[in-house]
């Protein structure tokens, strides 16, 4: 993988957490299926082991997912392949 794959990947990955906390129900569920405490999502956002749990709790949940990708004007797909991509 090229190292501008990965920063892509990273990119999107936030973005899509970011667009996950932006809405509360779906904060409190990422929080509670993941075990993610605010305090470690906080000091881990860098962390691809981080972007990759909050990315399968996004593919995890069809309705989550669609909803994530429609806020980031960019399809399901390209958030599963940012997934992919940071697991290599």
């Amino acid at each position: 993988m090229e190292p501008r794959d990965t920063i892509d990947a990273e990119a999107l990955a936030l973005q899509a957490l970011a667009a996950t906390l932006a809405d509360e129900k779906r904060a409190e569920r990422l929080l509670a299926l993941t075990g993610i405490t605010p305090d470690e999502l906080r000091g881990r956002l860098g962390d691809p082991s981080l972007l990759v749990a909050c990315l399968d709790f996004l593919e995890s949940h069809e309705p989550d997912l669609l909803a994530v990708a429609e806020l980031m004007a960019t399809s399901p797909e390209t958030i599963v392949a940012a997934r992919r991509s940071l697991e290599a």
